[in-house]
């Protein structure tokens, strides 16, 4: 349970996330809301037991989208290190 926290956890970071400053914890929760937004940057594990980053974002418009995926999370997994 996290109780206070407003972000992902980075030491629980999904392994399949591409390496930046973007990424999915391992408190997904698959609602698909990130996939809705940012379709072009994140998809489903393998497993498919949580999402993850494939690509991290380069453009603008891929920044404010992966800030959109997490803005939307309602489990809080997404994070930017950044």
């Amino acid at each position: 349970m996290r109780l206070f926290q407003n972000m992902a956890d980075k030491l629980s970071k999904q392994p399949e996330n591409a390496p930046g400053q973007w990424y999915v914890d391992t408190s997904c929760a698959l609602c698909r809301l990130c996939l809705e937004e940012a379709p072009n940057l994140l998809t489903y594990n393998r497993d498919e037991t949580g999402v993850h980053f494939f690509k991290q974002p380069e453009t603008p418009e891929e920044m404010d989208a992966a800030q959109h995926a997490m803005d939307v999370c309602p489990t809080l997994a997404i994070g930017n290190d950044g």
